[in-house]
């Protein structure tokens, strides 16, 4: 499996010392380089194409903020965990679209977590663009597919046959016409991608939206989707039933 490529960017040698120490400790990422300021972070970007950046914020000259706005710019840029001594630019940080804000001295479970969040984000992304440059159109989703990292490797999933996804604790199973397959990605990571093939029904699930047959109530007052092909019923929670129903009759009306 391909490793994740981090571009460390801070202006204490120590620290990035200390950062790829940390990074090279797990076993999924490879450090590709270094930066200590924001004008040398743009130009090594650029040069290295880093999948994640490890980003400083207070550096000499363009800091760090402005560095992740002008990547921001970019039509693929690398996922940005920022790494600051200061919680008072947590706001302007998610402004700009950063996974994470680490707060130094960066604990290795932290950036552990931060960097599995980063690299989920970006395949999504990557899938999202390859659709958009193969000129796919959301609307046809037929022969739409989604890659799906796995203890057997990389597995191919037919969006148009996804039934089902279902969060327990850390994974998410993914239910398609192929079988189960266990997946990272997060249910919003999923929501995000495909709006219009999967729909949202309880905290822990999205269905397939061209399997959803009907909305029906139960007599002790539960929401149930009723799938199509026989494949059985799916608990709809309160706070989705609502907006489930709406969805329902925009397709009797189109």
């Amino acid at each position: 499996m391909m490793k994740q490529t981090i571009l460390i960017v801070d202006d204490e040698p120590l620290a990035r010392e200390r950062l790829r120490r940390l990074a090279e400790d797990l076993p999924d990422y490879q450090v590709c380089g270094e930066a200590a300021d924001g004008e040398s972070t743009l130009a090594r970007v650029a040069e290295l194409q880093p999948d994640i950046l490890l980003l400083d914020i207070r550096m000499p000259g363009v800091d760090g903020l402005e560095v992740a706005s002008r990547l921001s710019q970019l039509s693929n840029p690398p996922a940005i965990i920022f790494c600051t001594a200061y919680d008072i630019y947590a706001i302007q940080a998610f402004d700009v679209q950063a996974i994470a804000y680490l707060l130094k001295p960066v604990r290795k479970i932290a950036l552990a977590e931060a960097l599995a969040r980063a690299g989920r984000v970006n395949r999504v992304q990557l899938q999202v663009l390859a659709r958009e440059h193969t000129g796919k159109s959301a609307n046809q989703p037929e022969d739409e597919q989604m890659a799906v990292r796995t203890h057997r490797g990389t597995e191919l999933i037919d969006i148009a046959g996804i039934r089902y996804c279902q969060a327990d604790q850390k994974y998410v199973t993914i239910y398609h016409s192929r079988g189960e397959t266990v997946s990272d990605y997060t249910l919003k990571d999923l929501e995000t991608a495909y709006p219009r093939q999967l729909l949202r029904i309880h905290r822990n699930t999205l269905v397939g939206a061209r399997f959803v047959q009907a909305l029906k109530r139960t007599p002790a007052g539960h929401n149930l989707v009723l799938l199509r092909e026989n494949l059985g019923e799916l608990q709809v929670s309160r706070r989705h039933a609502s907006s489930v129903r709406q969805w329902l009759q925009g397709q009797q009306s189109g």
